[in-house]
């Protein structure tokens, strides 16, 4: 969100919009939003909307992700191994609701809309990108994981067989599967 636009916001007005965008999202899916149906449906003006977001895909974006980021809460149970199958684990779980396949969605029209592409990658992506990253490094600083690694290498290993499920085979995300992933992917990055 761009909190350097216009005004300060009145919370209870960002709020309908965030809420308003991310209900008309799951019904209608991304192609059918429109700025329009956002500022009819929480009862502000486009004008409100556009001060806050420079376009639809930034405020269905940040309506997206104010109810989804509650969802994946970042583990810390002193075990590298642990937290990256919690974390793994989480994401698929919500990747595979219905709130998570509009992840899938997004995905797909961001092949045509380089803002959108943008948003998701810059909103969702990078923020999930961060948690893993963390969990490494802690897990690297404990000596749990082998020197030197390539820790967005290690990001892309252990979390890409998701998405490559999630967006080209369509198999099951069910936890036995992530842990079995996870479990293969640290046999190459744990400390000896």
């Amino acid at each position: 969100m761009d909190t350097k636009r216009g005004r300060p916001r009145n919370v209870e007005a960002e709020k309908a919009i965030l809420s308003a965008s991310y209900d008309l999202l799951l019904e209608t899916g991304f192609g059918a939003v429109t700025v329009e149906k956002i500022a009819e449906r929480a009862k502000v003006s486009k004008a409100t909307i556009y001060k806050w977001w420079p376009n639809k895909a930034a405020v269905v974006m940040a309506g997206y992700l104010c109810a989804a980021s509650e969802r994946l809460p970042i583990p810390d149970t002193g075990s590298v191994y642990d937290d990256i199958i919690i974390h793994a684990s989480n994401l698929a779980r919500f990747l595979s609701t219905r709130e998570g396949k509009v992840i899938t969605e997004l995905i797909g029209e961001g092949q045509f809309d380089p803002g959108l592409a943008e948003a998701y990658r810059a909103e969702f992506f990078h923020p999930r990108r961060l948690e893993a990253r963390q969990l490494l490094e802690r897990g690297a600083q404990r000596g749990e994981l082998r020197e030197g690694l390539d820790i967005s290498l290690c990001i892309d290993l252990l979390y890409g067989p998701i998405f490559y499920r999630l967006l080209i085979t369509g198999e099951n995300l069910e936890e036995t599967v992530i842990k079995n992933l996870i479990t293969y992917g640290f046999e190459g990055i744990k400390s000896r």
